[in-house]
């Protein structure tokens, strides 16, 4: 049986809502996760500011990697809320 032209077409356009979606969750876990690194720096008492400045790059880039890998988020969310007493060692 030889697939027909919309069959073709049906099987592009699932392939491309298939990337689109990949595309918009990484974009959505970036985002996230810059939102919580940010507050858990100011949080801690780490001014913003150095982040922005870039002075301690290889540091921050440190730090966004481990945020980025980080499997604790549901904590991570409650601790940055206030909801969690003590220090943030489960990330």
């Amino acid at each position: 049986m030889n697939p027909t032209m919309s069959e073709f077409g049906l099987a592009l356009f699932m392939l491309a809502i298939a990337g689109a979606l990949l595309v918009w969750f990484w974009r959505y876990r970036t985002a996230t996760s810059r939102r919580r690194m940010t507050q858990m720096l100011t949080r801690v008492g780490v001014p913003p500011e150095l982040v922005r400045r870039g002075d301690v790059e290889a540091i921050i880039k440190d730090v966004r990697s481990r945020c980025r890998r980080c499997s604790s988020e549901d904590l991570c969310e409650r601790w940055l809320a206030g909801k969690v007493d003590g220090g943030n060692e489960f990330a």
